[in-house]
């Protein structure tokens, strides 16, 4: 068998490191894959052969590296080309530099640039993975990166505050509604396309208040555009960082989004998700969120809505459920049987896992999944679905049924005996999967040895 040469083991080292960051950046890595994509990484500057004439190895404003230095092609941003000082992850599940995929959503796309996928939000997710395995590379190449830019510097121009206090004005004190409704709809398009202008916010945050009072005045709040447009407009707001605290303290601005979720159009509601999930990231605004009513709504939309409606609900029931108040309030509003129904018809099934393994630490909503025929659903997961993440979330689950319910241990028993799914999910899964199998397996065997010396 033919030697590979150095360029094709450099080549097909780049392959395996691609698809490790982008299994990472689609959030169906585990711990080991971390490891890997370590490895992947030595190895690739041990067998780099020489820099890359299409890229060039210089980050701008950055200090040339070495010239047998070779930049590894995930770490350049797909729009610039260039290496990647702030890594974020897309609503897609692909990596770029946030300053230029910034750019392209501040322009009004709404699509990944690479897949055209169209985005059910806009919200950036730091790839700290990758971030770090190019800060290694990069000082091991002797390469210099400027400093990130912090989004928090979006200083504001006497202009832009000029324009949001015109803007403020026509919404709040004029007395033409046609004014009113045409000032919203001018909110709703500049804070989606001017970054900076979301955090004029700060310099005056009781406008809040002030606008959604507006919006629910009578001759407004039964305007479909009208609210969606605030809807949209509190969503833009809540991507910059600051300004999540601001909306989650306002009094307010959380019950309108749940009103919204409860009544508005489809788009309303789908965008009153995401500004949910969007304000989640703070733990005061979760009790608060929860608090206040929003799960039973978003657990509604989660059975109901569009495709893009759905996943938004999905990832805000999922935020708010990590705080474990929300568990029960989550279990009360039936995401059980929604999230079950939705994996038994092959729909949003990593989400409804994802949303199942994080309750399964709660004693009543295993119970619950035990009782309408988790058992068996998390067994055919385990038995045939393609994505480890999936089986892993599976295993997880069935592993606090078994815990909690000695009772399914038997009928875990027999599949494993026609099947041996577990056996083999303990060899060949993730090594949370391995772990949450071997558990399982322990408990059959400790069943059947207490079986035995009962006989």
């Amino acid at each position: 068998m033919t030697k590979p040469t150095p360029a094709e083991e450099a080549a097909a080292l780049r392959r395996r490191l691609r698809r490790l960051v982008a299994a990472v950046a689609a959030g169906s890595a585990d711990a080991e894959a971390f490891d890997e994509a370590a490895n992947a990484l030595t190895a690739l500057r041990e067998a780099e052969v020489g820099p890359r004439k299409d890229h060039g190895a210089v980050a701008r404003g950055g200090r040339k590296a070495s010239s047998e230095a070779a930049v590894p092609a995930q770490f350049l941003c797909p729009i610039s080309s260039e290496i990647m000082r702030d890594p974020v992850v897309l609503a897609s599940g692909q990596t770029y530099d946030r300053r230029f995929i910034q750019e392209w959503l501040n322009a009004g796309n709404r699509t990944c640039p690479q897949t055209q996928q169209v985005l059910s939000n806009t919200i950036l997710i730091p790839n700290h993975l990758v971030r770090s395995m190019i800060s290694q590379w990069c000082q091991e190449n002797g390469i210099t990166l400027p400093p990130v830019e912090n989004q928090e510097d979006d200083l504001l121009t006497n202009n832009e505050r000029k324009t949001f206090s015109k803007l403020f004005d026509r919404i709040a004190s004029s007395s033409n509604l046609s004014e009113q409704r045409e000032a919203i709809k001018d909110l709703r398009l500049l804070t989606k396309c001017n970054s900076s202008l979301r955090a004029a916010i700060g310099e005056k945050p009781d406008s809040i208040s002030q606008m959604i009072s507006v919006v629910s005045d009578p001759e407004l709040e039964h305007n479909e555009e009208v609210v969606e447009d605030m809807v949209t407009s509190i969503l833009n707001l809540s991507i910059h960082e600051s300004n999540k605290k601001i909306i989650g303290e306002d009094p307010l601005a959380i019950p309108f989004l749940i009103r919204a979720l409860q009544s508005g159009t489809m788009e309303a509601r789908s965008n009153a998700a995401a500004a949910i999930f969007s304000l989640s990231a703070l733990n005061s605004n979760k009790a608060k969120i929860g608090e206040l009513g929003a799960m039973r709504p978003l657990v509604d939309l989660l059975e109901n809505g569009s495709m893009i409606a759905k996943k938004d609900a999905a990832s805000a029931i999922f935020n708010l459920c990590m705080l474990h108040e929300n568990k029960s309030r989550a279990t009360k509003s039936g995401v059980i049987d929604v999230t079950l129904k939705a994996i038994s018809e092959d729909s949003l099934v990593d989400e409804s896992l994802a949303i199942l393994a994080l309750l399964s630490s709660d004693h009543e909503t295993v119970e619950e999944i035990g009782e309408t025929g988790g058992v068996s659903t998390m067994l055919q997961i385990i038995k045939e679905d393609q994505c480890k993440r999936n089986k892993e979330n599976a295993a997880a689950v069935l592993f606090s049924i078994c815990m909690y319910d000695r009772r399914k241990l038997r009928e875990v028993a027999e599949d494993e005996k026609l099947s041996g799914s577990l056996a083999l999910l303990a060899q060949n899964g993730t090594s949370r999967a391995r772990r949450k199998a071997a558990g399982i397996l322990e408990k059959l065997k400790r069943i059947m040895i207490h079986t035995h010396h009962s006989c």
